[in-house]
């Protein structure tokens, strides 16, 4: 062994509960896991001593035990307002131990209602008093029906709240914590708290209302006056929800704000500021209007030192009334453990123009979420209006696709001179803004606008770069769909009416986000969401969480299943048992939900389905029209969810529920093959989806059963020309069903072809992200004519959990990565890719390349953990532990391609194979009028049993002269 290499092991992170919580905790027995770097080969770990000190007592705790992340908290549970260091130590296998760790300092806030003293309150009446429960009832006759004009109604208005206080001498500490019905932005003594934004973010607010805690102690003037206040805006609780211009108030109530600011002295002494009476109000203030789908209107010439000078008053105070418990149970309110929602990054402008219509417009070059910045000197009374949009159309904003949602912020100046402004209780989704009434030369400069891109402050963990840089582009579009609808909850999408919470997109999407980022704060916070609006509905999960929709729940298949699936993916991905336990109820409530819906015969048939959603041959007007049965969808679904389930229960220990749910399990798979499947191997739905699920969900099992439906499925995609053929439920599927059956490089022709519909077509037409539908914009460039088409939908994107785990070949072999299979497949002519995941060990990296015939793998695995390697062509796995490792190895067999003569008797497969000679076939068809053979692609003509001269039909003989003419040139390729 090298002199140079470090054989004793040294902690190099540890980490209290989930990467990129807030600062603080919302337990007081955080989980904890810890990462080691050793340059000894194969290190695993054999024990480990955890050292706790809180206040002046050390308490150590040594365990024999291998793991190393998720570890329960040694000590007593901190209380509320508490703090304490926690480090660590650990022994290898081969009996060297390590220094400790640094102390890592861990904090609580409020940990729960008992901890809770700030009332909410909302404004009161102007000109009298009214009683709580009056006001509370004026409100909630605000909520019912409304139209699609009051998304855009005057009333939309902010309210500012504020106290005075005094700080004694000897200030040692001040956390303040606030929660509302609405957004807010806490401000003490002019500054604002923290970094966070759109505060509280989204949950079920009628059984959870998150709080966010900040340690204020350099904000207060300590033994002297201060004020504290905020400004609480609609957001997602005072938003109208709906469809089709029908739209509603979900969320009783008036916007309400509860806050706790808690003072500690050095003498012992603790005073606390909380809202109640006291505070005063006013509706009055510089946002005079803002919401989440309206925009934001700010006007200058309101502002004033209300939140900033003590003793100052609002021009127009209210007094505040303080809702009863009934209108805001406290008991409601949990300490917020998802990482924040913050500004993360700014873009500059790409370039400023001015369409044809006369508009100026700027374009960031990336479509993107969160709101623009201005530096402008507006005159007094001088409004310019920011109005976004995601794509062009024909030149112009295309403003259709955002429905009633009117995405315009407006800012009034007050002469001032120059400032710097961006909006604060709203976002839109867009890469193109419209900037109208520019004081001065009319046009704003480059460097007087910026986009600030917002979303949850998630830690990135995986990347994949291959040598196609229209796959890498691919990939990087499904980092920023993820980023632009990761913002406080997984939404469908960022810009139009309705930004939803979609259960079956992120049901898709889940494992490739588990790959990206850490969401397993994010994710498990949004699943505590999905539970409780469960329960309200009686085990049936509804189709968006959080719920605001009027009409009743209803299941529905690959949607309800979010319940089962999200959770699976992610202790398949991050390894928490105790996350696993948590949602455990809730994917027992949705499959006896289901066994109860599909009775005693196992088969969950009628009513209503999405089914495969937006298959790309349902007309644009009905998106569920697929080819495949809702049916088989459904009862694919079940199947999945219920091992799913069973797998759970036995990692859980619930040995009962998993012998029961296996026995289940097995009654739907001999249930579905009965019913769906023929004895030729046929499905009785002859499409993509169809075969996917039952090869993908392993319905079909035996050897020679998936061999033959992986054919068909093979088959069916080279009939249509290598263009996608499968929706929502299919898509995430397809290219690892052909890849169980042997069709690795069908499936990598899929992911290549640039034909629309396909994965590679918005790249063609300049998407920075996916898009929601195949063809969201045509090829003319206009936008798809359907009612729903946003340009930032990630679902379809799922297609990257395959390539990470076949291009980049890093899946989990165990939960949590503990042992990592590598298997990169090669194919579609890549001859390069890097992949690296930091799995919570640490990072795992992939890099392969290609050189003729030659192999090379080179692979790193972190400390403590193993993996199974399985080189390309190889029938056995190599076992390696962690260190570097390397391979070259010989594939010729696998990438060598014997070239065949096309002549009239080829199958219209092989040529379709050749992708230059479709393409020139096409070319010649296309010149010469034969219309027939143009249509080729999409009638899923292209069959291995179908030779080019019988499917010219009605060709003329001097068309088959050129046809021979074309092979000629081909054959002659080098």
């Amino acid at each position: 062994m090298p002199d140079n290499l470090r054989t004793v092991p040294s902690i190099s992170s540890l980490r209290a509960e989930g990467r990129g919580r807030p600062r603080f905790l919302a337990t007081g027995s955080p989980a904890l896991s810890w990462q080691v770097e050793t340059d000894a080969p194969g290190w695993l770990q054999e024990s480990y001593e955890l050292e706790t000190r809180v206040g002046s007592r050390v308490l150590s705790a040594r365990v024999a035990s291998g793991e190393s992340r998720h570890r329960a908290w040694p000590a007593d549970p901190l209380p509320a307002y508490s703090s304490g260091e926690v480090r660590v130590r650990v022994t290898g296998a081969d009996g060297l131990t390590s220094d400790f760790s640094p102390w890592l300092s861990v904090e609580t806030g409020p940990l729960g209602a008992a901890d809770w003293v700030g009332s909410f309150i909302a404004a009161g009446p102007a000109g009298g008093a009214a009683t709580a429960a009056g006001h509370a009832s004026d409100a909630a006759e605000s909520t019912g029906p409304a139209t699609a004009a009051d998304l855009d109604s005057a009333d939309r208005g902010t309210v500012r709240f504020r106290t005075d206080f005094e700080s004694r001498d000897g200030l040692i500490r001040a956390t303040l914590s606030a929660t509302a019905h609405g957004v807010y932005e806490a401000v003490l003594n002019g500054r604002i708290v923290g970094d966070e934004v759109l505060t509280p973010g989204w949950t079920s607010c009628a059984d959870r209302l998150a709080c966010q805690t900040f340690d204020v102690t350099d904000l207060v003037h300590a033994g002297g006056p201060n004020v504290v206040g905020a400004t609480v805006a609609d957001g997602w609780y005072g938003e109208r929800f709906g469809f089709d211009g029908n739209f509603a108030q979900s969320y009783p109530g008036p916007k309400a704000l509860a806050l706790q600011l808690r003072l500690e002295y050095a003498d012992g002494r603790i005073d606390t500021v909380a809202t109640d009476t006291s505070w005063t109000a006013t509706t009055d203030g510089p946002v005079t209007s803002a919401g989440i789908y309206r925009g934001e209107n700010y006007d200058a010439r309101a502002e004033d030192d209300a939140l900033a000078v003590p003793g100052t008053s609002f021009p127009h105070p209210l007094a505040v009334i303080v809702l009863p418990e009934d209108a805001a149970d406290p008991a409601r309110v949990f300490p917020s453990f998802a990482p924040p929602v913050r500004r993360i990054e700014t873009r500059a402008a790409g370039r400023i123009f001015t369409s044809r219509s006369g508009a100026t417009l700027v374009d960031f070059g990336q479509n993107l979420v969160g709101w623009l910045s201005i530096t402008v000197d507006a005159p007094a009374g001088h409004t310019i209006t920011l109005r976004h949009a995601e794509v062009l159309e024909h030149g112009e904003l295309g403003v259709r696709p955002l429905r009633f949602a009117r995405a315009k912020d407006r800012f009034t100046g007050n002469g001032g001179g120059p400032r710097t402004w961006s909006p604060r209780f709203t976002f839109h989704g867009f890469r193109y803004a419209e900037i109208t009434n520019w004081p001065g030369t009319s046009v704003p400069k480059l460097e007087d606008i910026h986009a600030v891109v917002v979303h949850n402050d998630l830690e990135r963990t995986g990347h994949l770069e291959t040598s196609n840089p229209q796959l890498n582009q691919l990939h990087e579009n499904v980092v920023w769909g993820m980023r632009g609808n990761f913002l406080s909850l997984p939404t469908d999408c960022p810009q139009r009416d309705e930004r939803l919470g979609w259960t079956g997109d992120i049901q898709v999407f889940a494992p490739t986000a588990s790959y990206l980022y850490d969401v397993s704060g994010f994710l498990g916070s949004w699943l505590r969401d999905v539970a409780a609006e469960q329960e309200r509905a009686g085990g049936v999960v509804p189709f968006v969480v959080p719920n605001p929709l009027p009409m009743p729940p209803m299941p529905a298949a690959a949607w309800g299943d979010a319940a089962t699936l999200v959770p699976d993916a992610l202790f398949e991905r991050f390894g928490s048992a105790r996350d696993l336990a948590a949602q455990y109820p809730s994917m027992r409530a949705w499959v006896d939900t289901v066994d109860r819906l599909a009775g005693a015969n196992h088969l969950w048939t009628g009513g209503f389905q999405f089914g495969d959603w937006l298959d790309p041959s349902a007309p644009p007007e009905n998106p569920a029209a697929a080819k495949t049965d809702p049916d088989i969808v459904a009862t694919a679904y079940f199947f999945r969810s219920t091992v799913r389930l069973a797998a759970a229960a036995v990692e859980l220990g619930h040995t009962e529920d998993a012998a029961r749910y296996a026995r289940l399990g097995t009654d739907i798979r001999t249930a579905f093959l009965a019913e769906y499947v023929t004895p030729a191997g046929r499905m009785m739905s002859d499409a993509h989806t169809a075969y996917a699920l039952a090869i993908a969900f392993d319905l079909v099992t035996e050897p020679a059963a998936v061999r033959l439906a992986g054919a068909r499925l093979a088959e069916l995609v080279r009939s249509h020309g290598y263009r996608i053929g499968t929706g929502f439920v299919g898509t995430p599927l397809i290219c690892d069903a052909l890849c169980r059956a042997g069709q690795s490089e069908v499936a990598y022709r899929l992911l290549l072809e640039e034909g629309c519909p396909s994965w590679l077509y918005p790249i063609s037409m300049g998407a920075t992200t996916i898009w929601e539908r195949w063809d969201s914009m045509l090829p003319d460039g206009s936008i798809n004519p359907g009612e729903m088409t946003s340009f930032n939908h990630y679902a379809l994107g799922a297609v990257a959990d395959w390539m990470h785990r076949t291009i980049g070949g890093i899946a989990p072999a165990e939960p949590g990565y503990r042992v990592v299979q590598i298997a990169p497949v090669l194919g579609g002519g890549l001859t390069r890719c890097f992949a690296r995941l930091d799995t919570g060990y640490g990072p795992v990296r992939v890099n392969w390349t290609l050189d003729g015939g030659t192999f090379s793998l080179c692979v790193t695995i972190p400390p403590n953990t193993t993996a199974r390697v399985l080189l390309p062509g190889a029938a056995e796995t190599i076992e390696i532990g962690s260190g570097r490792h390397a391979w070259v190895t010989d594939v010729s067999a696998l990438v060598a391609v014997p070239a065949r003569p096309l002549t009239l008797e080829t199958s219209l497969s092989e040529i379709v194979n050749d992708a230059e000679a479709r393409a020139a076939l096409q070319a010649l068809f296309t010149e010469i009028g034969y219309v027939i053979g143009l249509g080729w692609t999409s009638g899923g003509r292209w069959k291995s049993d179908s030779p080019l001269r019988s499917s010219l039909i009605m060709m003329p003989p001097a068309g088959f002269a050129r046809v021979e003419g074309l092979l000629a040139t081909l054959n002659a390729r080098p």
